[in-house]
């Protein structure tokens, strides 16, 4: 068990253990986006830090298949950031929430060494999709293709340039799938710590190990920040959630099948 995993279960709570914690249709998301954790300003620009750190927030919600509807947005800013780079933060949140139809109603400013922020997204869903419901013979697949942003993090730590539709900075959320999909997926959780990372928390929910079609190499298994969709369904739905994954022009990546196997999770924690 890393550490995340062992803070997270020092808590007593049904609610926890999901992209997001469910009450009633009320749906509640929270992420952190913090400066030399998650990004160097050396890297992105004021605007796509705070683009991406709504994007990765949002991505939460559609992975519970739920529709985002409020931000609170919390800003530790460094003192001598200056009012330009404020506005460029404040038109990258605002931009970015407008797209996906949220509306930001309030949070809270400090001052601080570096930029930290974390978004607290409200959501609203009358299905939503759970990490449990995987069940033993059950096929796994995630959506897009997986490896390009460790790639591109690599690139960045060796002082190089990304594309500007680099996976880093341009996430592309799979809500189309994720709401024309539900009934036929039994679980569902985002890629944000790395394909292998992410089975380890499935097979830990619901006591399955998996086993693989084929080697699936470290450099895409262990990339992080992928936000791309990781849904476990039965066999019998196989050929439907293909022609739905086509309908909405989505890579659909069939990999493994659930098993009463030994699960090892081999790839270390992505962040620098």
């Amino acid at each position: 068990m890393n550490l995340e995993n062992y803070f997270i279960s020092q808590f007593n709570s049904s609610l926890i253990g999901d992209d997001a914690a469910v009450i009633g249709e009320h749906v509640y998301s929270k992420d952190a986006f913090f400066e030399n954790v998650h990004f160097k300003t050396k890297w992105l620009s004021y605007y796509q830090i705070a683009a991406k750190a709504m994007m990765i927030n949002i991505s939460d919600a559609i992975a519970m298949n739920a529709q985002p509807k409020y931000a609170l947005l919390s800003v530790a800013m460094p003192k001598d950031i200056s009012k330009s780079q404020m506005r460029e933060l404040a038109s990258g949140f605002e931009d970015t929430a407008f797209k996906h139809g949220i509306e930001i109603i309030g949070g809270d400013t400090i001052s601080n060494i570096k930029l930290d922020i974390t978004i607290t997204i409200i959501s609203y869903s009358k299905r939503p999709l759970y990490r449990s419901g995987v069940r033993h013979g059950y096929l796994l697949a995630h959506t897009g293709d997986l490896g390009r942003s460790k790639k591109d993090l690599q690139r960045l730590k060796n002082l190089g340039h990304l594309h500007t539709k680099s996976k880093f900075t341009s996430i592309k959320l799979r809500e189309d799938f994720v709401k024309h999909s539900r009934r036929l997926l039994s679980s569902g959780m985002d890629i944000s710590d790395g394909l292998f990372s992410d089975l380890d928390k499935l097979s830990s929910v619901n006591k399955l190990g998996f086993k693989f079609h084929k080697k699936i190499p470290n450099a895409v298994s262990c990339s992080g920040e992928e936000y791309e969709m990781l849904v476990a369904f039965d066999k019998r739905n196989k050929k439907a959630l293909i022609r739905r994954a086509a309908l909405s022009r989505t890579p659909f990546n069939i990999f493994a099948t659930s098993a009463r196997v030994r699960y090892t999770n081999r790839c270390k924690a992505h962040h620098f």
